[in-house]
């Protein structure tokens, strides 16, 4: 019989893309035999992630999802990514490391769940964050131990007033400790980048504590939404995921620049990759 321990915590603590400004999954990467003997079901991607959300609950619940902790979690979703058939590629890890540490709002478009599942792997060797989830979320075994392990954020996402003052008293109390935090300031995940539905809050957290902003464009719709059951879409592994960080921008008198160049870096990202990935055909 398994049992469950705190001593699950997967032996790949060391960070994926240590001194690397950027990194692509090696063009050779091929589908793993586990996931031909799962004839390619997105099942097989599900399990393996819920087992590693599983083990990630029970090591928040034992007060044990450090940091080392957090990266190997994540770590082991890039990997499935890849063993999937993905395509990963990440640029500007660069303006990241320049950051010594010190925190920031990172600022970006929310596409699917599969951001929340990697970023640790990605950034938490140079920054320690937390950012905004619904408060219901609270209520997921599992889950909760691993929301409050990261210091996250709830608001009822039914009260946009009172929500904002939230992040705003909240969010300011965390920058302080110096822990960063990433915003989404989209109401909810959306497939392509819509910047009329991309609202201020990030600008106006980073403001109110004196932090920069530092831009992040995402394409994650490896992982789409499923048509009855929302959160277990299925997998596009033809679709690459994609992270890009622009530099820290300080906020000076005009906040509204700033959130504009927000949205410009975002659109530049997503269209250069729909050139590229026009031209890759």
């Amino acid at each position: 019989m398994f049992f469950f321990t705190t001593n699950t915590v997967p032996n790949m603590s060391h960070y994926l893309f240590d001194g690397m400004d950027s990194y692509d999954t090696p063009a050779s990467n091929r589908c793993s035999l586990a996931f031909h003997l799962w004839l390619h079901s997105r099942w097989y991607f599900y399990q393996s992630n819920f087992l590693t959300f599983i083990l990630s609950g029970i090591t928040a619940s034992h007060g044990k999802l450090d940091k080392d902790a957090q990266i190997a979690y994540s770590s082991r979703n890039i990997r499935l990514i890849e063993r999937c058939g993905g395509h990963i590629h990440i640029r500007g890890l660069n303006h990241l490391r320049d950051l010594g540490g010190k925190p920031v709002v990172i600022v970006g478009n929310h596409m699917s769940l599969l951001e929340t599942a990697v970023l640790h792997a990605i950034i938490r060797e140079h920054v320690d964050f937390s950012f905004v989830v619904k408060k219901s979320l609270l209520d997921v075994p599992f889950f909760r131990h691993i929301l409050l392990s990261f210091h996250a954020i709830p608001v009822s996402r039914t009260n946009a007033r009172e929500d904002l003052r939230t992040v705003l008293a909240e969010g300011k109390k965390m920058l302080e400790t110096g822990r960063s935090m990433i915003v989404f300031p989209q109401s909810t995940r959306t497939s392509s980048f819509d910047p009329s539905q991309f609202n201020t809050i990030g600008i106006k957290l980073a403001k109110s504590a004196g932090v920069p902003v530092l831009p992040m464009a995402l394409k994650t719709d490896f992982l789409s939404t499923g048509k009855y059951l929302r959160d277990l879409g299925p997998l596009h592994p033809e679709r690459s995921v994609r992270f890009e960080f622009g530099p820290p921008m300080e906020i000076g008198g005009n906040s509204h620049e700033t959130h504009q160049k927000t949205i410009d870096f975002i659109q530049e990202c997503f269209d250069r990759w729909a050139r590229e990935e026009h031209g890759a055909k």
